[in-house]
This record gives C-alpha cells, sequence and structure tokens, in this order.
C-alpha cells in the first residue's frame, strides 16, 4: 500500500508544522503504511474470528485498540 504525499503532508501541516520537507513527508508515509498494514491484517484476522469476511467498524477498533495505538477510534471515542 502506498498513500499519497500530499495528505501524508498535510497531515504533518495540520499538526502545527509550517513547512514539511519532502523527506518528512516520505518518512511519515513509510511509517503509517508500515502500521496502517499492522492495524488492517489485524482487523482482517479479528472479522475471520468472528465467522465474517467483511471488516467492520468494530474490527478496526479492536485492531487499533489491540495494537497499542493512542488515537480516537472509527466511532469517534478514544
Amino acid at each position: 500500500m502506498e498513500l499519497p504525499i500530499a495528505p501524508v503532508g498535510r497531515i504533518i501541516k495540520n499538526a502545527g508544522a509550517t513547512r514539511v520537507s519532502s523527506d518528512a513527508e516520505k518518512a511519515l508515509e513509510k511509517a503509517l503504511d508500515e502500521k496502517g498494514t499492522e492495524i488492517i491484517l489485524n482487523a482482517i484476522r479479528h472479522a475471520k474470528d468472528s465467522g465474517r469476511k467483511d471488516v467492520n467498524a468494530n474490527d478496526m477498533t479492536h485492531a487499533i485498540h489491540y495494537n497499542n495505538c493512542n488515537i480516537t477510534n472509527v466511532n469517534g471515542q478514544k
């Protein structure tokens, strides 16, 4: 999975950076890609363990929590 660089740069700027180098964008893209893939694989596993093929918001929330991510889950709760 490869994320577009422009939205990654906006994420950095939205966090407060005035200027963002292309190296910074690429580094964050790589980290988001790796962590995102890890979360997605855990969500898929959770769906399969629950006897489903479809991945739902609960699966993603479970995977985010399982991966010790300190982020707001897909239901808007922490």
